[in-house]
Parts: structure tokens; C-alpha cells; sequence
């Protein structure tokens, strides 16, 4: 007998403050029904601050990914009679050395990134916060263990002219669920919270707020039933 999963979220009820179509395809896959709305903050100048403050990378990844949902609740805020209920925001950092790298400028930059990890194990720091009607109601941070192989140059020109512009999106030129995966002979942690989203917490916290599909038997299943 078949069996059949029915959403019981409205499309409008969530939503992703995020420009990622990594994090879309993995939240998608997942079942969520759910609204993108790409925000853009200075991180650059308030991760610079963050530091020179000498605040902790991984305070540093929550603040930037709360900013950003504070941003799109307040431009949903705007653009919507009925604002969504649920808005997310999330942030990577990466450190190594007790340096913090940011996404590469450039395909240069993207190559210095590189071989400063070259044969080095580093930290990836991932940070979701969820509001719930514009009030921060939870935050989870992932840490990765990252270990990379000794790479050389030519291999890391040929890696990134494989991936052209999607090098830029991510620190360390990241595209693991492809040909990035060659780039490591160890990962520690979870691989959807490197990808962009630690999906089995997320899942959690919004199974708590009914905001999951539940499961239902099929029509066909209820009617053998009977």
C-alpha cells in the first residue's frame, strides 16, 4: 500500500534570507515548502569589527546570520500586509590558524585562500537563527573539521577554472557535493552543514512548530480500510 507525505505549511509561513541555491536545493529536497528572500549586509565591515573586538569566530558566524534574518523580517515587514511567521538566516565562517577567512574576491584571492589551507586541517562554522514574528526564537551553530590535502598549483588552477564563478561563493572555494570533494582526505562533521544548513537540527526545531509535512495515509490506503 502506497503511502503519501502532505505538507501542512503555508508557502508564505517561511521563509530563507539567503541567496544560496545550495541551501534552496537542500531545503527543497528535504520537503519544506518555503519563500527565498536574498538580504545583503556589509559582512565584510562587521566581521572586520567583530574581530578587532576580539570576539569569538563562532559568535561572530551566529551574529552575521541573526543580522540577517533581523534585516529580511524588517524588509518583509515592509513589502507584506501579512509577513511570514518564520524567517532563517545563516552564515559560514571559516578559520584556520586563528585567521577567519571570508569568500574570495576573486579567483587570485580564491587561489591565496587555497594554499593557506593547503595540507591543513580547519574549522567550518555554520550558523542558522530562526525569528518567529520578527523575535529571535533559536540558533544552532555546526563546526566542521576540515582536513585538506596538499595541493598543487596546478591542480588548483584547474580546479578553479572548473568552477569559474561558483568559486566565489563560499570560503576556501567550497563545492564538496562535487569535484571539491577532492580538495579533502578528511571531513569531520556534518555534511549538510558544510553544504550551507545543519538540516537535522533545522528539521527539529521546525517539527516543533509543526512547520514539517506530516504523515497521512493515502486515499487508496484509507479506503482498503474501510
Amino acid at each position: 500500500m502506497s503511502k503519501s507525505f502532505l505538507p501542512n505549511i503555508p508557502i508564505v509561513d517561511f521563509v530563507l534570507a539567503s541567496s544560496s541555491s545550495i541551501r534552496v536545493k537542500i531545503l527543497t529536497e528535504a520537503g519544506l515548502r518555503f519563500d527565498q528572500y536574498p538580504v545583503s549586509i556589509d559582512e565584510k565591515a562587521l566581521r572586520a569589527a567583530a574581530i578587532a573586538e576580539a570576539i569569538p569566530a563562532q559568535d561572530i558566524a551566529i551574529m552575521l546570520a541573526e543580522m540577517k534574518a533581523a534585516v529580511a523580517v524588517q524588509g518583509l515587514n515592509t513589502e507584506h500586509l501579512v509577513p511570514p511567521s518564520y524567517v532563517l538566516g545563516c552564515d559560514q565562517i571559516l578559520i584556520c590558524d586563528g585567521i577567519i577567512y571570508s569568500k574570495p574576491s576573486d579567483i587570485s584571492a580564491a587561489k591565496s585562500q587555497l594554499l593557506a589551507l593547503s595540507g591543513k586541517t580547519h574549522q567550518l562554522l555554520t550558523a542558522v537563527v530562526l525569528f518567529q514574528h520578527g523575535k529571535r526564537i533559536w540558533h544552532h551553530l555546526s563546526v566542521a573539521d576540515m582536513t585538506m590535502l596538499p595541493l598543487e598549483n596546478e591542480f588548483i588552477d584547474f580546479y578553479l577554472e572548473q568552477l569559474g564563478e561558483a568559486a566565489l561563493s563560499s570560503p576556501a572555494s567550497y563545492q564538496i557535493e562535487s569535484i571539491g570533494a577532492q580538495l579533502f582526505s578528511q571531513i569531520k562533521g556534518c555534511y549538510f552543514g558544510i553544504l550551507g544548513i545543519p538540516l537535522f537540527e533545522l528539521l527539529a526545531i521546525l517539527r516543533e512548530h509543526g512547520l514539517l509535512p506530516f504523515y497521512m495515509k493515502s486515499q487508496n490506503e484509507s479506503e482498503d480500510s474501510l
